[in-house]
């Protein structure tokens, strides 16, 4: 690359985010649904048409804001669960579910841009699927990794939700039970509700002592996914799981 041809790229990059940056403020101040291009350029001292070679609409600049987002929450989860690798499945699941609470604490306008009401007239493409996926997987994974070790108990699935499970674990972890898969969706939703009940405001003047319950909250959900080690038979295998501890491939007991 000359230097030229480097010297545009790196400005590019600069002018990038500071239109970045400038959309972020508009969210805190108004709302993604007020986000203009038009008032980004204002700000930034651009025309619109300059700002236009960068994001082509707002659509765009929305995109590439909920992108970044869901990375930041990715990279934050992911960090969290390398400091306890080493741990147990549900210290590690825990130690997610607390760095997404963080995160979003940190970082309410992009959370609620994320985990918000949807932007009147936006639809989200499949290009902020991988970053919207990243803690999901996470978390997926600390699953898997517990059914392929010790195993999981696995939670009681009615009749009437079997079809229904075996097309989730189908589409999202072929490799775990039906009814372990359909623990973690509610699981999933059940931690961004929380978040989201106290980043919001619901909590106040019910709950106090957030950070304790949430991590009481955070640990009975790793146990309604099945981290609870089977023990032996004559230990009382799956005593208070709901259920008697599986090993891989569905068979009963330690």
């Amino acid at each position: 690359m000359s230097t030229a041809r480097g010297a545009r790229a790196r400005a590019r990059i600069e002018v990038t985010a500071a239109i970045k940056d400038e959309a972020r403020r508009q969210l805190a101040a108004e709302g993604a649904a007020k986000l203009s291009l038009r008032a980004v350029a204002r700000e930034l001292g651009m025309v619109s048409s300059a700002l236009y070679r960068y994001f082509p609409s707002r659509d765009d600049l929305l995109t590439a804001l909920i992108i970044d987002a869901y990375d930041s929450l990715g990279e934050t989860a992911e960090a969290a669960h390398a400091e306890v690798a080493d741990a147990g499945p549900r210290e590690r699941w825990v130690a997610v579910c607390v760095a997404v609470r963080l995160w979003a604490l940190e970082h309410p306008h992009e959370y609620a841009l994320i985990y918000g009401s949807p932007v009147p007239g936006y639809t989200a493409p499949e290009t902020t699927i991988p970053a919207a996926s990243r803690v999901g997987l996470l978390l997926i994974g600390i699953v898997r990794d517990a059914y392929q070790d010790k195993g999981v108990a696995r939670p009681p699935l009615p009749a009437d939700l079997k079809t229904e499970a075996q097309r989730m674990a189908a589409d999202l972890a072929p490799d775990l039970p039906p009814e372990v898969v359909t623990a973690l969706v509610a699981a999933w939703a059940q931690l961004y509700g929380l978040v989201g009940f106290e980043l919001f405001g619901q909590f106040n003047r019910v709950v106090e002592d957030r950070e304790t319950f949430f991590r009481h909250a955070a640990d009975q959900l790793a146990h309604g996914v099945g981290l609870v080690f089977p023990q032996t038979a004559g230990a009382g295998a799956g005593a208070g799981t709901g259920g008697r501890g599986s090993r891989p491939g569905g068979a009963a007991g330690a």
